[in-house]
């Protein structure tokens, strides 16, 4: 096949252009990108080799291989690993990443410094790119393990590439890098220089299990041949799996650094879980906690889960069935020594061992979050801030690990504004009398600590939960109680707070209140029809005159929204209104109502006070111009 020339895509060319015009500091990087890539091919080779034992590929002496050249100024990484077709080279190498370049070029737009920047390489595919960063020439040979005929892809990085079939090409691949002079104030070094290749291949791809050799250059004017014998290569990297080796022997250093390659994250992680299983079932388990949260978190593309190996033979990356959703942030490497090889994701499921892994490994974690939150706050207080919305998904679909949760959530309260509380907290603080754990859900701490509903709760000193992410509108429907006291929210359902503080209403003054009232609320009800499921009077509000609640067993307005907003058809629920009985407003609207016989602007009233309590709560009236006018014409009336 004749040499073809392809233009890349624009967002291609774009991407081109910024790495090759120094967007990232650490220039290194492109060296541990190289040969992670390699690292893979390697892995999926000895996987394809043991699930199919006619393939013609040489695993003897799997490796990957660093030349460089001074004089020439290139430097080639090689690898005898799964190799690349024709057609993949087409797909995957000529395209630049093509399902996520684009959002790559909007991350890296809006990544804040360059640190930011760096990481964003191996997130999004695009690490063989990151060539161009020190190359003005990048060639690509390549021979899949089993075919005959290679491929070779070149390009200058200038908006074009070549394609060709080539004859001889060995198994695995082939990059050659034509380097950049140095260029130390721009941070690009000599990338032929022996040391700057160890000292990064050491930094970044000591733990890789696959030898890394560099040959050695001869001396100028020699080509290493003054006594006849080819030079000696030198293996770089340790090649130990740091899951496998003893915590004595590896620093907090090396741990670091393989998280970096597993998570492609530029920061440290922010705690490190060790976990060794002996028995009738052998595993071992080295696992990390990001110290940020991903950008994609909560997008369905998220990749989640650990990498799964059997016997320290790479088998699956992101194995979802190791970890639950709610988990997804953990990244790590999982080693089982009784697996089959020869396993996909959907023999997983039903694996048992791996389900006996996903409860151990989920335990394991919430029980370091745990010795986190006691002996390090601070590390703790920065995992809950980036991950506790997540975590709190497990409090719905773990009921096994519930009580482990709820023990290392914390939420925000009204005892103190800036630090937030444990349930357990919260309950060694609850006052005599008190018999529930009072919470509110809502869009923002401003917005519940304002609410009509917390007025009664805030003038009895009450300690109420202020929940302000979506997610707690599911699990507090579903989490009844807690360490023997009921959660209860102070939107829903009747509040018996006159055993719950300091102060108590006699029971005859309720009695005569709600005879003095019966007329009324019995009118509105009457009066407002399908609009509410009852009007009674309030024992919550002190200030307002009224508000809207739901009863006990029924959907909040904001969790009908969300169930709606994944596409389930909930019926709405009417709510109970609930009216101040000590309030003017009410108590000229039932005097009015004894004493007028036209009621018929009393009905408009009505309907202004019912409006006042959904906007009250941060909704909308149900015919908003309607309301608008009848306030229109009160006001007018008033002044």
């Amino acid at each position: 096949m004749p040499t073809e020339t392809f233009e890349f895509r624009v967002e291609a060319r774009q991407l081109l252009q910024l790495m090759i015009h120094s967007i990232y500091s650490n220039k290194d990087v492109f060296l541990r990108e190289l040969v992670s890539n390699a690292s893979d091919a390697l892995d999926k080779l000895r996987l394809a080799a043991l699930r199919d034992d006619t393939l013609d590929a040489d695993v003897s002496d799997l490796h990957i291989g660093i030349e460089a050249d001074g004089e020439a100024r290139t430097l080639t990484v090689r690898d005898n690993g799964i190799g690349m077709s024709y057609d993949e080279v087409a797909e995957l190498i000529g395209t630049i990443a093509n399902s996520g370049t684009a959002k790559f070029l909007e991350q890296l737009r809006q990544a804040d410094d360059e640190a930011g920047a760096e990481n964003l390489i191996g997130q999004f595919g695009v690490g063989f790119y990151s060539s161009f960063m020190v190359a003005d020439e990048v060639t690509l040979v390549t021979r899949r393990a089993g075919e005959a005929q290679g491929t070779r892809w070149s390009s200058r990085g200038e908006g074009t590439y070549t394609l060709e079939t080539v004859d001889g090409a060995p198994q695995g691949t082939t990059i050659t890098l034509h380097l950049k002079p140095a260029d130390p104030e721009n941070q690009l070094h000599d990338y032929t220089s022996p040391w700057k290749l160890r000292e990064i291949v050491k930094r970044y791809s000591d733990f890789i299990t696959w030898p890394i050799r560099m040959t050695p250059q001869a001396p100028a004017g020699d080509g290493g041949e003054s006594d006849g014998a080819a030079p000696e290569p030198e293996t770089l990297n340790s090649m130990k799996a740091l899951w496998a080796r003893s915590r004595d022997e590896v620093e907090d250093a090396e741990y670091h650094e393989l998280y970096k390659h597993i998570s492609h994250d530029w920061n440290d992680p922010l705690e490190t879980i060790r976990l060794q299983a002996e028995g009738t079932f052998e595993y071992q388990a080295l696992l990390f906690i990001p110290s940020h949260a991903p950008h994609d978190l909560f997008t369905q593309g998220h990749k989640r889960g650990v990498q799964l190996y059997v016997k320290r033979v790479f088998i699956m990356d992101d194995c979802e069935a190791l970890l639950p959703p709610y988990l997804r942030f953990v990244k790590g490497v999982v080693d089982a020594q009784d697996l089959s090889l020869n396993v996909s994701r959907e023999i997983l499921q039903q694996d048992r061992h791996i389900q006996l892994m996903h409860r151990r490994l989920a335990k394991k974690v919430l029980s370091s979050v745990k010795d986190m939150a006691n002996a390090a706050p601070d590390r703790y207080a920065t995992f809950w801030r980036e991950f506790g919305p997540v975590l709190k998904e497990g409090l719905v679909t773990d009921a096994d690990n519930r009580e482990a949760l709820l023990a290392v959530s914390s939420f925000a309260t009204t005892h103190d504004a800036s630090e937030p509380t444990t349930l357990k907290q919260y309950v060694e603080r609850m006052k005599d009398g008190q018999d529930a754990v009072y919470y509110m859900t809502g869009d923002s701490r401003d917005a519940i600590e304002n609410s009509p509903h917390m007025e009664a709760f805030r003038d009895r000193g009450i300690e109420v939960l202020l929940l302000t992410d979506p997610v707690d509108e599911v699990w507090t429907d579903a989490v009844a109680e807690f360490d023997g006291k009921p959660l209860r929210s102070v939107a829903k359902g009747e509040l018996p707070l006159d055993g719950d503080g300091d102060e108590e209403k006699p029971e005859e003054s309720r009695e005569k209140q709600n005879e003095e009232y019966a007329d009324l609320l019995a009118w509105m009800k009457e009066q407002l029809g399908e609009d509410v499921k009852e009007v009674r009077l309030s024992s919550r509000l002190t200030v307002s005159p009224a508000c809207l609640v739901s009863d006990t067993d029924d959907l909040t307005p904001a969790l009908e929204n969300l169930y709606r907003a994944m596409g389930q058809d909930v019926p709405r629920a009417r709510r109970i209104l609930e009216l101040n009985p000590d309030h003017t407003l009410v108590k000229g609207l039932n005097r009015a109502l004894r004493d007028r016989a036209d009621r018929a602007a009393l009905a408009e009233d009505a309907q202004l006070l019912h409006g006042l309590a959904v906007l009250a709560e941060g909704g909308r009236p149900k015919e908003p111009a309607r309301f608008t006018q009848l306030l229109a014409e009160r006001l007018e009336r008033a002044l």
